[in-house]
């Protein structure tokens, strides 16, 4: 589970799509940035259980930014 998951923007001031996102996983804090095309680079250290991390990133993302 993701614990103090949070976005912003990545371009103030635009309607240009793309997020960076922080949260914290196994006590451990994680930031990547989120593209409109669902794809994910991390910007810090690549969790090691990333495939089911992307899949919670994606369904937080949809909840807050898509619907």
């Amino acid at each position: 589970m993701l614990q103090h998951f949070s976005y912003k923007k990545m371009f103030t001031d635009s309607d240009l799509p793309g997020w960076t996102v922080s949260f914290y996983y196994q006590n451990k804090r994680y930031t990547a940035d989120y593209h409109k095309d669902g794809s994910i680079q991390w910007t810090s250290t690549t969790p090691t259980d990333e495939t089911n991390v992307q899949q919670m990133i994606h369904d937080l993302m949809t909840f807050h930014v898509y619907e």
